[in-house]
């Protein structure tokens, strides 16, 4: 496991054993959206800001994404769909974990919508993929939505508990899942769950206390961070909130405080 353990700490701080990643593989699903037309801008900016790891698809990598600037942990996501398919949650492996090493990822990412009609599939490659990761040293980060017919609120305690449970259960290393809305409800999250919990940033927030706040509450409920994208690269100024984040994150820093910063 010691290449696992190595390759963690250029993702999760040595230090705090807390991180903030921000995932910029939305170009699949949704394309250049705001925040991601100048891929390289907007990369030095979130690690300008403190971000500890990013997460890509193959392509961007491959392309040069970087060239300059200080270092931050690379994961790169080996699952995508599109807003334009039949069924959007429906994911599918569009890279591998050798590939990943070969482009010098310090680990990989999994998308997998629980509820979803295409669910077994999804976890059949949940369970490959671990497997894979385990043989070669590689850190997986789970990203675990509860998305279909039957989920009546993804943000419900219940199934982002299970949602989080799944990817442990699978051999995540990480796991990523939505916020449940309240320290206490996201407790019941991170205590059953025997690996870190980081939360998803989900859609763009209005204020950036709601954002603060939703962050502060997690950690508070005992999470390792957060994996928050379009909250960090739309912002109007993507170093200061993501250096608040981080702030928030590492620190323990009040919302009070850091938003003096953001003024």
């Amino acid at each position: 496991m010691i290449g696992k353990e190595i390759r963690i700490e250029r993702i999760i701080n040595r230090n705090t054993g807390r991180t903030v990643i921000i995932p910029m593989d939305h170009g699949v699903t949704v394309g250049p959206i705001k925040g991601l037309e100048n891929m390289k801008k907007t990369i030095d900016d979130v690690v300008n800001g403190g971000a500890n790891a990013i997460v890509l698809h193959k392509g961007l990598v491959r392309g040069g994404h970087r060239g300059k600037g200080k270092d931050v942990g690379l994961i790169i996501h080996l699952s995508g769909s599109t807003s334009l398919a039949p069924d959007p949650n429906f994911k599918v492996l569009v890279c591998t974990v050798e590939e990943a090493i070969q482009l010098g990822a310090d680990a990989v990412s999994i998308h997998v919508n629980l509820g979803a009609e295409d669910e077994s599939e999804m976890l059949h490659d949940l369970g490959a993929i671990s497997k894979k990761c385990v043989e070669w040293g590689m850190p997986l980060f789970a990203m675990i939505y509860t998305r279909g017919a039957k989920i009546k609120n993804q943000f419900d305690v219940a199934v982002v508990k299970h949602a989080a449970r799944v990817g442990a259960e699978l051999g995540a290393d990480i796991v990523k899942v939505n916020y449940t809305g309240s320290a206490e409800s996201f407790k019941e999250v991170t205590s059953t769950c025997p690996v870190p919990v980081v939360i998803a940033g989900g859609e763009k927030m209005e204020t950036d206390r709601e954002i603060l706040e939703m962050i502060e509450g997690a950690m508070k409920a005992g999470a390792a961070g957060v994996s928050i994208g379009r909250n960090a690269f739309q912002h109007k100024d993507p170093v200061a909130i993501v250096k608040v984040i981080s702030s928030v994150v590492h620190k323990n820093v009040t919302i009070e405080e850091v938003l003096k910063i953001l003024k």
